[in-house]
């Protein structure tokens, strides 16, 4: 799986975790460079909270475009530390 925004690969990983139609990638498979942390949390029943950051490809700016759960719940343990993307950044095979 890739993350692309900009026509910039943001993250590529065979082992991502699926969980409610999101792919989580692994830390390592995330070009960190290219994110910048957010000050926007929010907080999922079953999955904890959640850390936000924006995605910066050259001047653009995708803000809040990558979330992560730093410190999941029992219940989401594949996924914490892991990151997924949205708001028009593509999730591709």
């Amino acid at each position: 799986m890739k993350a692309i925004w900009k026509d910039t690969v943001l993250a590529e990983s065979e082992e991502t975790v699926v969980v409610d139609g999101n792919h989580y990638f692994p830390p390592s498979s995330v070009d960190s460079k290219l994110l910048r942390a957010s000050k926007k949390k929010t907080v999922c029943g079953w999955k904890g909270e959640a850390s936000y950051s924006d995605v910066v490809v050259g001047e653009a700016v995708n803000r809040d475009a990558v979330w992560t759960y730093p410190k999941a719940k029992p219940e989401a343990q594949s996924i914490e530390g892991y990151l997924a993307f949205w708001n028009g950044v593509e999730v591709v095979d």
